[in-house]
């Protein structure tokens, strides 16, 4: 999926103690006038990532058809998580992929890739997410991995599916450049997730209305979590996704579809993908490719995690 926009909610604590703070997120239309909804929870004004996770859509249930024709992606991985509904993925390395709910479709653009999704009309409900790439990464070679059997984590009254890097003991096969979670956990009564202390987490309730940390957490919501904890409790029936990381130190620039470190470096990228041939194309996709919007006027800044 494409589109970054930022959310006007201001946030301001720091990732370093166990905090609650509850990211609303702002509704963007993907792909036009028919397009599906999204609630977009990462990044924010005030809280731009979580660990490396640095964006956060979650759509449906919806009925409707998906098609996002191919865009680019630099500096970045992206993750597609299914509750319902199949999407196609094509890439300019030659992928092709159907991602159906359980399984884990990963992309790493690297220096550079170009990608588009597509389903016919059907119910979806899912999640897509990034992760930006460290410095030493960010300009590896573009790459796709399809995982169909994902690792489960189970502990009482809860079961917990890792998408990405480790919880409680259990590893994804994913490639990660970063020491991260992502995690889909179902929740049957009363339950105490572990968590890894020198993290920084986020909740996200998928179905259900479970308690998490003691209050309740809506279906839209994006729950931040600081630091510092060693488990969470959580309670009732409900499915969440739960990502963190080591708190991402670097600046990055996010503008559309790029993660880079300066305008400079953006405003390369932008002109590659109208006149150059850096990002491949996609093969077999109806449609024309999008097209790159106007840069800002203002010089677009390196921020961290927090404003």
């Amino acid at each position: 999926m494409s589109n970054v926009e930022q959310d006007p909610q201001e946030l301001v604590c720091e990732a370093g103690e166990p905090v609650r703070e509850l990211v609303s997120g702002h509704q963007v239309a993907l792909g036009g006038p028919r397009a599906m909804t999204v609630t977009r929870t990462l990044p924010a004004v005030g809280r731009r990532m979580v660990g490396a996770w640095c964006f956060v859509d979650r759509y449906g249930p919806e009925t409707a058809a998906m098609s996002v024709p191919p865009h680019p992606h630099t500096g970045l991985q992206t993750v597609t998580w299914l509750l319902s509904g199949e999407v196609l993925h094509r890439d300019s390395v030659g992928s092709l992929q159907q991602v159906r709910p359980g399984q884990l479709n990963l992309m790493t653009a690297g220096r550079g890739i170009s990608h588009s999704e597509e389903s016919p009309e059907m119910e979806l409900h899912g999640v897509q997410l990034w992760v930006a790439l460290p410095e030493q990464a960010r300009h590896v070679a573009p790459g796709f991995e399809h995982h169909a059997d994902l690792p489960v984590a189970r502990g009482p009254s809860y079961e917990a599916r890792v998408v990405m890097g480790s919880f409680g003991g259990v590893s994804s096969p994913a490639t990660t450049y970063t020491p991260l979670v992502g995690a889909e956990v179902v929740v049957d009564g009363v339950a105490e997730l572990p968590l890894e202390p020198g993290f920084e987490h986020a909740v996200l309730t998928l179905d259900g209305s479970p308690v998490v940390d003691g209050d309740a957490l809506p279906v839209g919501p994006l729950l931040y979590l600081g630091q510092g904890r060693s488990s969470l409790p959580v309670s009732g029936r409900g499915r969440l996704l739960l990502i963190g990381g080591a708190p991402f130190e670097e600046q990055i620039v996010m503008w559309w579809n790029f993660v880079g470190r300066s305008h400079e470096e953006i405003e390369a990228f932008r002109k590659e993908w109208t006149e150059g041939a850096l990002f491949g194309t996609v093969t077999g996709f109806d449609g024309d490719p999008l097209r790159a919007p106007a840069l800002p006027t203002a010089r677009l800044k390196p921020r961290g995690r927090v404003r």
